[in-house]
């Protein structure tokens, strides 16, 4: 038996070159309505799998190169995990500077194989990859200290396989559901079931429980990247197969048993206090700190408050074969001749401004920020903390360009989720649930016992035992005093907060009412106004991160209403071009069998 020494050895050498893993599998043949041979697309590269020619995986060394070479192939989706789900929503547009392929995802106008942005032949590698390892890793052998080798790397590959199949059926819609590996031609020529999301998600919350509190793989750091952050959490890949199935109050479980152990037990996992605020000894709204920004520079560093959960790691030059061209779709820079091609919508652009920022100052006094401010600085400040332009010679060409920078996409990682994200995720849960309040006291308040009795619990009363097993100790969960300085334990406040200033003082952010409305009726206004508000949220706290798209189809399905999802993204660049844009996106997007690719 190898020591950890060495294994961890072997991962930086691993680290240091591209593991090639062919891709696999090809996607539906269009005479086949439920079933599709996946022939067509075989590689039959001799390395198309991770140590193929063996029976069994047996050694530390096996789980070494099994799990870092899936890792390698999930950098080929990495870009695309972003990119499809932000260009076709109503958050980002396009410019001169775009290229065809993702000038066409972003106007829906993908047809064939030629788009390089089309190809689910790298997701199926993945896949592939997963089925083998799963279908070979000899999940009883143990060490000489009697710990099993496989089983920490067998629960990460199965959350790899759960995940990439849920990008596909975001992307696909319904996609060949392949759970054996694919060795050969015979393999590859056998007919497979179309599974949709709702099929997929059914399958997999079977497939991965018990697994939710298996320890992740330890490698270390690998080229400066902390590898704990490559794996996704299992409570929140169930989290999100319970939401897309409708399944409120199992994903509001899953999400708080992932916040609730995520640094162990008797431990919390708060939303921390940083955001992008106005200075609170100022009121000239010339002095800002922005602890927002910092969010995108993590990955080094695995800590108890990080605001990463996983990330794709990529490689740091091009001539690696894995290297991310986010930075230079979102940023001006050397390599695209400082033309970024990535800019923010004017829909979000009107939805940031449009927000009422809540200065609490030094003095415990409590002024609204005005309008009118330039540089994104009007009401919601993270726009302005994220993307900024600037005029700049180029000295190259002998001309003044506009500079582009996007804090969230600055190097080689790709960011897939997020602390808030789980918190928005949990809010989007409970509100469906049936609990509104709840919810809306993650956005403006954030969440501890004290808050929970306060203003949770007395309107829910009949579902007091339910709402009592989401424990948030207000000893571990410290709000915000208002003391200046700050107090070292405060680490919890209202997502919204992180760019609005103090939401909890927010006269004119509240909980949306109707007290002319009775029972259910008044519920139901609540619930889809409180959903309105989460989904505004989402949008300024996770624009340009491939969010958006995907949670704009899940809104609108759940609300039987196609109108939800097409209205915004026809409203992409305003209400006064929603004509232009109707006629340039290729797509009628009032017909659901619209919103996704088409398989090659």
């Amino acid at each position: 038996m190898k020591t950890m020494f060495s294994i961890k050895d072997k991962i930086k050498a691993c680290g240091k070159r591209s593991l090639r893993l062919a891709a696999l599998l090809p996607l539906g043949l269009f005479s086949f309505p439920f079933f599709t041979s996946c022939s067509d697309f075989i590689n039959q590269d001799s390395d198309r799998v991770i140590i193929a020619d063996k029976d069994h995986l047996n050694s530390a060394e096996d789980t070494l190169y099994s799990v870092v070479g899936i890792v390698n192939k999930l950098q080929a989706i990495s870009d695309r995990t972003i990119l499809l789900g932000e260009m076709r929503g109503d958050l980002s547009d396009i410019n001169a500077n775009t290229s065809a392929d993702l000038r066409d995802v972003a106007l829906f106008n993908v047809n064939d194989t030629t788009n390089a942005y089309n190809s689910p032949t790298d997701y199926y590698a993945v896949i592939n990859n997963c089925n083998y390892f799963i279908a070979k890793a000899d999940t009883a052998l143990k060490n000489n200290r009697n710990e099993y080798i496989f089983l920490k790397e067998y629960a990460a590959v199965k959350a790899f396989r759960a995940w990439t199949y849920m990008q596909l059926a975001q992307v696909y819609g319904k996609v060949p559901f392949v759970t054996d590996p694919i060795l050969s031609t015979v393999d590859a020529d056998k007919d497979y079931p179309k599974y949709d999301m709702q099929q997929i998600c059914e399958y997999f919350l079977k497939d991965l429980q018990g697994l939710e509190t298996i320890e992740k793989p330890g490698y270390g750091s690998i080229r400066g990247v902390a590898s704990r952050f490559f794996y996704f959490p299992i409570y929140i890949l169930e989290g999100d197969m319970n939401l897309w199935l409708g399944n409120y109050r199992d994903a509001a479980v899953c999400y708080y048993k992932y916040l609730s152990t995520r640094n162990g037990v008797n431990t919390g996992y708060p939303t921390g206090t940083s955001g992008v605020e106005w200075s609170r000894t100022s009121t000239h709204w010339d002095m800002m700190s922005d602890g927002f920004a910092s969010f995108f520079r993590e990955g080094s560093n695995y800590t108890a408050n990080s605001e990463l959960v996983t990330l794709i790691p990529g490689d740091s030059i091009p001539s690696e074969g894995n290297y991310s061209q986010l930075r230079n779709l979102f940023n001006s820079r050397s390599d695209n001749n400082y033309s970024a091609s990535i800019v923010p919508s004017q829909s979000l652009i009107n939805l940031s401004a449009a927000q009422t920022y809540c200065h609490y100052t030094s003095t415990r006094n409590v002024i609204y920020a005005p309008s009118g401010l330039d540089n994104y600085r009007s009401g919601d400040l993270r726009l302005s903390s994220a993307f900024a332009t600037r005029k700049m010679d180029n000295l190259v060409h002998n001309k003044t360009i506009d500079y582009v920078i996007n804090s969230k996409h600055s190097d080689q990682n790709v960011q897939v989720y997020r602390r808030s994200m789980v918190y928005m995720h949990l809010a989007e849960a409970l509100n469906r649930a049936g609990f509104p309040r709840f919810a809306f006291e993650i956005l403006k308040n954030g969440l501890n016992d004290e808050g929970i009795q306060a203003n949770v619990i007395p309107y829910y009363k009949n579902d007091s035992a339910w709402i009592a097993q989401f424990s948030f100790p207000s000893n571990m969960y410290v709000r915000r005093s208002g003391a200046y300085p700050a107090l070292t334990s405060e680490n919890t406040m209202g997502i919204h907060s992180r760019g609005c200033g103090w939401s909890e003082y927010n006269e004119r952010y509240v909980m949306p009412d109707d007290s002319t409305l009775t029972g259910d009726a008044r519920l139901q206004y609540q619930i889809e106004h409180v959903e309105d508000l989460i989904m505004d949220e989402d949008a300024l706290e996770f624009a340009f991160e491939g969010q958006r798209y995907y949670d704009l189809m899940r809104v609108a399905l759940r609300r039987g209403n196609p109108a939800y999802l097409a209205d915004k993204i026809y409203g992409r660049r305003g209400a006064d071009k929603v004509g232009e844009m109707r006629s340039l996106i290729g797509k009628d997007l009032y017909q659901t069998a619209n919103w996704y690719l088409p398989l090659p």
